[in-house]
């Protein structure tokens, strides 16, 4: 089944690469993507830093096919699980985790999730509290692409601008 997809970016990115991250990330290193326009958008709107940047962001927009993906040496997460939190708490906490996965769809850890992460991280939430929590939010999903053969099957469409106010 053919999807669009999409990257929120301070540039236009016809041809992805997999970059390791300054920082630690939900799925590790990799492009990340969100069936979501409005998620890329606000990623790019977040990303304005200062009066150097470009006037303008982009939502660039792919094709893809989730069912070659979700048939692939994939790792999927429907909802937030056990295995979803254990899995992006390793990203997130231990420098040396790596996995051999080509690609990782799931929910986004958005702000809100960071913060019920905190308080599970900090002990005052368990596992089974954190789960519960956070199917009370309205996630947004993403989709890494984790290895460069994973990105031979994005095509590009086009990219949007989206001005900086």
């Amino acid at each position: 089944m053919n999807t669009k997809i999409y990257h929120g970016s301070l540039q236009v990115v016809k041809a992805p690469q997999i970059l390791s991250p300054n920082r630690t990330l939900d799925y590790g290193a990799g492009f990340y993507t969100t069936t979501s326009f409005e998620q890329a958008r606000d990623w790019a709107l977040r990303h304005k830093r200062d009066k150097n940047t470009p006037p303008e962001g982009y939502v660039n927009l792919y094709n893809v096919d989730l069912d070659f993906i979700r048939n692939s040496n994939t790792l999927w997460f429907d909802a937030p699980s056990e295995e979803w939190v254990d899995f992006v708490y390793a990203n997130r906490n231990n420098l040396s985790f790596h996995h051999d996965y080509d690609y990782v769809y799931g929910p986004v850890a958005n702000d809100k999730v960071y913060a019920a992460f905190t308080l599970y991280e900090s002990g005052l939430l368990d596992k089974s509290e954190l789960i519960r929590e956070l199917k009370t939010y309205t996630l947004v999903d993403q989709l890494l692409f984790h290895t460069t053969k994973a990105l031979n099957n994005l095509s590009f469409i086009e990219a949007i601008p989206i001005p900086f106010q």
